[in-house]
């Protein structure tokens, strides 16, 4: 089975088991109600609107699952049926989906996924609240009655959950601190930038990972070596966005064009690689450029032929390769059967090389 069949597959599953902890649609029945009852009354048509209809515009516009995904085979790959965790593996899905509409509002985006970004078509107020909630709600999925789970699973889980939320807000706090200007964002390296992708983008995918790993009983040492490869396939994942940003038409389409990193003012590696190799007039042109935060396409275009100039797409795109291949080769002895390694190798191959 090919690694995009495999995330066509799990897509609809995942979304079912969201709608057990998200219905798109509350009623007095719904889980969370069973589980944090309210004193007074229950105002579901408010929580619809302001929670689940926001929550779902988003979810509904796609995305490929990934993170559950790795999350389910990670459980295959132990030995455990996959289906018994499904309503586990949505927990970093939810959270994802979460920073995406905060991200947006942050960054000051217009489109997210081709259509205008939540904030834009509910209100910051509403964009707001409905985030924070998406990063508490998938945990009903660990307080519902009848888990099964022990207290000493649950006791990882949950140290697992806080430990990389703090990562979460970490790597945001550097990304937002380098495009604003409000650090020295001309002299970041590419270790800076590292930790900023394994705080941001890898932290999810770790999470999902190490909770998959403890879910399916493995020891302490898998657990964190399967946590650093789903990590390093994060972070070459966010690298594979900054490449596309950039370099694909279709996938900039429907973040609003061409360059929109460079609109931001982000410092992506192929950035920092420039602003390092670069001569002293091209740097400078380059930082001109990201410090305006501009729109205008020939601008954008102007940045992204300095970056190619020098070969820092290309340089990216090794570095992408080479985190995951390190971290693989750290995993891949401890992993049961060979194909379960083959499988979980694909998935990680096809992240990174990926063109939308």
């Amino acid at each position: 089975m090919s690694i995009e069949k495999f995330l066509e597959e799990k897509a609809p599953l995942i979304d079912k088991a969201i709608e057990k902890y998200i219905p798109r649609n509350f009623t007095k029945d719904s889980l969370l109600f069973q589980v944090i009852p309210p004193v007074y009354s229950y105002n579901l048509d408010t929580i619809d609107k302001v929670i689940a209809d926001p929550t779902w515009d988003i979810l509904d516009r796609g995305g490929k699952r990934w993170r559950p995904a790795l999350f389910l085979l990670i459980c295959e790959t132990l030995g455990k049926k996959e289906m018994c965790y499904t309503d586990f593996a949505v927990i970093p899905e939810v959270i994802h989906t979460g920073t995406l509409v905060i991200d947006d509002i942050e960054d000051s985006s217009e489109l997210r996924r081709g259509k205008p970004c939540t904030y834009k078509l509910y209100g910051l107020d509403v964009s707001v609240n409905v985030g924070n909630a998406m990063y508490y709600m998938p945990l009903l999925a660990l307080m519902a009655k009848g888990t099964g789970l022990s207290a000493d699973t649950l006791c990882s889980v949950y140290e697992i959950y806080v430990q990389e939320m703090i990562n979460l807000s970490l790597g945001q706090a550097m990304d937002i601190a380098w495009h604003r200007g409000l650090a020295n964002a001309n002299n970041i390296n590419e270790t800076d930038y590292l930790q900023m992708c394994a705080y941001k983008t890898g932290t999810l995918a770790r999470m999902a990972a190490k909770m998959a790993a403890v879910f399916s009983g493995a020891e302490k040492l898998l657990v964190d070596k399967l946590g650093r490869f789903a990590e390093s396939i994060g972070v070459a994942f966010q690298m594979q966005d900054d490449v596309l940003d950039l370099t694909g038409q279709e996938f900039a389409r429907k973040k609003g064009g061409v360059g929109q990193d460079i609109t931001e003012g982000k410092r992506t590696l192929m950035v920092i690689y420039t602003l390092k190799t670069a001569v002293e007039v091209d740097k400078f042109r380059l930082l001109e450029i990201l410090n305006v935060h501009t729109s205008d396409q020939k601008l954008r275009d102007e940045a992204i032929a300095i970056m190619q100039k020098y070969n820092a797409i290309e340089y990216t795109m090794q570095i992408a390769e080479k985190i995951v291949v390190d971290s693989w080769n750290e995993v891949e002895r401890l992993l049961p059967t060979e194909v379960a390694k083959e499988k979980l190798k694909a998935f990680s191959e096809f992240l990174i090389k990926r063109n939308m």
